[in-house]
């Protein structure tokens, strides 16, 4: 099977030749320029011949174009941080308003996905990073949302039609510059972050109306959710191809997963633990695990989230490999 028929047929439930298999990480010296960032992607992608390639946006891109400033603090995972908020106060919500999502940081993103598209050497499907409105809005304001939300819940409803509509036509620029699909994360399906009552009235009706929006036009949207004890149910009946979350240190396992799924799962892969630590023995028996628990249908081998940036090529060819040799 070529990469995109593994990819079509595993978010199908079909038999595939062996399980797809992808991993990403951030690079945080290089995600700021496009071509650097997309020759990063092509680059990892041909190293370990992975089945598709995510491409690692920033993680905060979507907050520079409505006033975040944003820096590497040196976090484990490569991810940067906005280091100065666009919203401090629920005044400053009134300025968040539509954006054209082919220019600034919105627009670099795009010419990312239109060189990794471009400098493909197969059919690896190439998806692109985006958000949901409530994570977005939380990368603005960082922990006062949660006061705003009580306090000038009026606002932050304002500010959120204004977020969704950009994301949305942004993720649709994406898939016209080239890209397959789309990685659509969320951060705020958690008891970490929201309580279930939050995430209900706040992030659910938003990210509902977004992924409605993309549907139609995005054949592969892998659905990331972020966090321990995540709200799986009310994710899973989002409207997604596929789900990706903590699997090795929150539950649902996946195979309690997949039974409760219309759509594939992805995940089996440790990134802080064994994926880390090796040995490559531990991380062999981790992906057979993973293939056992799903049959080795509608599954795609894959980390709960990003690598750490320590992660060893040595414990990613691991992971190849044993996927490689899985019939």
């Amino acid at each position: 099977m070529t990469k995109r028929e593994r990819i079509v047929a595993t978010l199908a439930r079909r038999p595939v030749d062996r399980p797809a298999v992808a991993f990403w990480r951030h690079v945080p010296d290089r995600d700021h320029d496009p071509k650097q960032l997309a020759d990063v992607m092509l680059g990892l992608q041909r190293r370990f011949d992975l089945d598709l390639i995510k491409v690692m946006s920033s993680g905060v891109y979507c907050g520079e174009d409505w006033g975040c400033r944003v820096a590497y603090k040196g976090l484990p995972s490569g991810a940067k941080q906005c280091t100065e908020h666009a919203v401090k106060t629920p005044a400053d919500w009134a300025r968040i308003r539509p954006l054209d999502p082919g220019q600034g940081a919105f627009g670099r993103e795009l010419e990312a996905v239109r060189l990794t598209a471009r400098g493909r050497s197969d059919d690896a499907p190439v998806l692109h990073t985006v958000f949901s409105p409530l994570t977005i809005a939380r990368k603005l304001a960082g922990d006062v949302l949660r006061e705003h939300l009580r306090t000038a819940p009026a606002a932050v409803s304002q500010a959120l039609d204004a977020i969704t509509d950009t994301a949305t036509r942004h993720a649709l620029a994406a898939l016209d510059a080239g890209a397959d699909g789309l990685f659509v994360a969320t951060q705020a399906a958690t008891p970490e972050v929201f309580t279930f009552d939050e995430y209900s009235t706040w992030e659910a009706p938003w990210m509902t109306r977004m992924l409605d929006a993309l549907r139609l036009r995005s054949s592969l949207t892998l659905l990331h959710a972020h966090g321990s004890d995540i709200y799986f149910d009310a994710v899973a009946g989002l409207p997604a191809h596929a789900l990706n979350w903590h699997d090795r240190r929150t539950k649902p396992s996946l195979a309690d997963a997949k039974r409760r799924l219309g759509g594939a799962v992805a995940g089996g892969l440790g990134e802080l633990g064994t994926l880390r630590k090796g040995p490559r023995q531990a991380i062999a028996e981790e992906v057979h695990d993973a293939i056992r628990q799903t049959e080795g249908v509608g599954l795609i081998v894959a980390p709960g989230c990003g690598l750490p940036l320590d992660v060893p090529d040595e414990h990613l060819d691991a992971v190849v490999a044993t996927v490689k040799h899985a019939v």
